[in-house]
């Protein structure tokens, strides 16, 4: 790892782990690796989903609907979701486990309530930006390392903004896990593939001993 890289560690919460709101599968075993991984890392940022209450994404605020249903919202498709990641709540918070404490960042996303966020650079209209673009060239890192949560979501939006904004970017495989709703997650490593994110093992990261 050079001081131009960053690890990138995506909506690691109890929202998004089994016995959360929207549990992804599997996602609370990538935390250790995550921990280990993050040690090779000067740069580290987090992000947090940080839904307002009844927020647009949700089911709940669509009479009629079902998670996991779709509406046609101003900006576009929008997947509705089970409540989750409500700002202060315990759903919200970062995974217990969680063990990074030289983070630099966290950037909260999804608290705009109209409209949804699955990447760390802009919501999901795709210009609304949350920031992170501009810090990170303010400190002159140029490659984006992801991991997180669910890779065919918030880690795939996040790496193909990064390379719309103009950064390299490579998601470390092991250290995510998907959703996989509908073939989503075949879908997303086609795009990434397609725009230059590079699909890494752990064991390419050399990680200096504890």
């Amino acid at each position: 790892m050079t001081p131009q890289d960053v690890l990138l560690v995506v909506d690691v919460q109890n929202g998004f782990v089994p016995g959360g709101n929207l549990p992804v599968k599997e996602g609370d075993q990538i935390v250790p690796l995550i921990n280990r991984l993050a040690r090779a890392f000067e740069h580290v940022v987090l992000t947090q989903d940080w839904h307002t209450p009844g927020h647009i994404s949700f089911a709940s605020s669509h009479p009629g609907k079902k998670p996991f249903e779709t509406v046609s919202l101003p900006y576009g498709t929008q997947v509705l979701w089970p409540d989750h990641c409500v700002q202060g709540t315990a759903d919200a918070n970062l995974h217990p486990a969680l063990d990074i404490p030289h983070a630099e960042l966290i950037i909260r996303k999804g608290y705009r309530k109209h409209i949804d966020s699955y990447s760390a650079f802009n919501e999901a209209d795709g210009t609304t930006p949350t920031g992170l673009s501009g810090y990170l060239k303010d400190r002159g890192l140029r490659k984006v390392y992801l991991v997180g949560l669910a890779t065919d979501f918030c880690v795939a939006w996040s790496a193909l903004d990064a390379r719309k904004a103009g950064f390299e970017a490579a998601v470390i495989e092991d250290a995510t896990r998907g959703i996989d709703a509908g073939g989503s997650l075949a879908k997303s490593w086609r795009d990434m593939t397609g725009a230059g994110v590079q699909r890494l093992q752990s064991s390419a990261i050399k990680v200096p001993a504890a």
